[in-house]
């Protein structure tokens, strides 16, 4: 895949995407919004590919934010199009059926908070630091921001870092419950990598169906939710996953699923 401001590297059933821009700190411009459109979508339907995890060049920043440069001359409709052009790509990683794993190193600020927010888990390094200081700057989180933190802290605590537009650590990050984990920098990718090799060794039907159900039920009331929890659960029941992993489960044994 040759991409100018992306680089995917593949182990086996794990895919590495690498934010490609360490001498503008990562900064996402348009051509590195729609390189990482381009990766999610070849990902999707790489059935090799399992979990997927994002992280960027560089030991200073994950992704210091959207590209300044590019939005300073921005008219009123240029910039409401680049706001859906980086929600669209944002809803590609979060709606990629695979599970996608932060592993923020450094600056994650602004759109860079935004894209570790669209992926389903974030495992941040010791020197990692999160923000939305977009209000600072005379404007708001637009790709995501004022949707998904409230969403994953709640409310109040999202309103409180989004009005104010302060900087976080990673240990602030992990008590208010925006990361999973917190380890030194040069363990940042050996331990992203080993939690995915811990999802890899399930059924990975039943993690496409069961990340479906979860996203779906954010959105919608318990009594929906549960109703659509109980047809993918119907549809795992039809897989020889399912038929091996009870099957080794009575036997003792480990099971060897075929993702079919």
């Amino acid at each position: 895949m040759e991409l100018n401001n992306v680089v995917v590297e593949k182990e086996n059933n794990l895919a590495v995407l690498f934010i490609n821009r360490p001498k503008a700190l990562n900064a996402l411009n348009s051509e590195t919004l729609s390189d990482i459109g381009t990766a999610a979508r070849a990902l999707t339907e790489d059935d090799d590919v399992g979990v997927v995890i994002i992280t960027g060049m560089g030991e200073k920043a994950f992704v210091a934010g959207a590209d300044i440069k590019e939005m300073k001359d921005m008219s009123p409709l240029e910039a409401r199009r680049f706001m859906i052009f980086g929600q669209s790509v944002f809803n590609e990683i979060s709606n990629l059926p695979k599970p996608t794993i932060a592993a923020v190193n450094g600056f994650a600020l602004g759109g860079g908070c935004e894209l570790a927010l669209s992926c389903d888990m974030i495992i941040a390094s010791e020197n990692a630091k999160f923000g939305l200081p977009e209000v600072t700057l005379g404007i708001h989180p637009g790709f995501g921001g004022t949707q998904r933190l409230p969403r994953l802290i709640g409310a109040a605590k999202a309103k409180e870092l989004i009005f104010t537009g302060q900087m976080i650590d990673a240990s602030e990050a992990s008590k208010i419950g925006l990361v999973n984990k917190v380890v030194p920098y040069e363990n940042l990718l050996d331990v992203a990598k080993a939690l995915a090799h811990k999802i890899l060794k399930n059924g990975q039907v039943a993690i496409r169906l069961v990340k479906s159900a979860i996203n779906a039920g954010l959105d919608t009331t318990l009594e929906k939710g549960l109703a659509y929890e109980a047809e993918t659960q119907g549809l795992a029941f039809s897989t020889e996953d399912k038929s091996e992993g009870l099957s080794a489960f009575m036997e003792k044994r480990k099971p060897n699923f075929k993702g079919r």
